[in-house]
This record gives C-alpha cells, structure tokens and sequence, in this order.
C-alpha cells in the first residue's frame, strides 16, 4: 500500500474526503517525525511504539574495494509493533 491509497482508504473508512484525509496522514507523519526529533517516543496502545536510537560509529567495508572506511554514529528511527498489531500480522503456517 503506498500512501495516495492509505489516503483513500483512511477517507472510505473514516468517511471523510479524499482532501481531508490527505491533511490527516500528512498531518500524523509530521507529529510522529516532529516527536522523534524532540527524542519522544510515541506510542499507540495495540499498534506500536516509534523510537529513536542510537547507533555507535563503526568500521564498515566499501563491498566494491573492500577497503575499510569509517562510519560516522547517528540517531535511528525505530518501530516496535504492539501485540494487537503483531496477532493482526502472525502466520501460522501449522494452519494449512
């Protein structure tokens, strides 16, 4: 699913209009990126939780030389699913 569907699909469900809709999921990836800057967690009960981490410099490899190069340390975004969102997903192949 890309976004201009989830779009559709927040407006078909949420019975909103295709515009609206647009302003609601433009306007929860702003909160979530605007949280995760500050360093805040945000969590939805059920769904997950996006997080920052941070990631320890390191020595990598260039794959086409070979030859070792450095890689700088950075803050990561994360998402941990929630249980509800996880038994939602969960592929029991034992079912058939």
């Amino acid at each position: 699913m890309n976004k201009s569907q989830l779009v559709a699909d927040v407006a078909q469900r949420a019975d909103l209009s295709k515009v609206m809709a647009q302003k609601v999921v433009d306007a929860f990836i702003e909160t979530v990126k605007a949280s995760l800057g500050a360093r805040e967690d945000v969590i939805l009960v059920g769904f997950g939780t996006f997080s920052t981490a941070q990631r320890k410099a390191r020595i990598g490899r260039n794959p086409r030389t070979g030859k070792a190069l450095k890689i700088a340390a950075a803050i990561k975004a994360r998402f941990s699913a929630g249980k509800k969102l996880k038994e939602a997903v969960r592929f029991d192949d034992r079912a058939g």
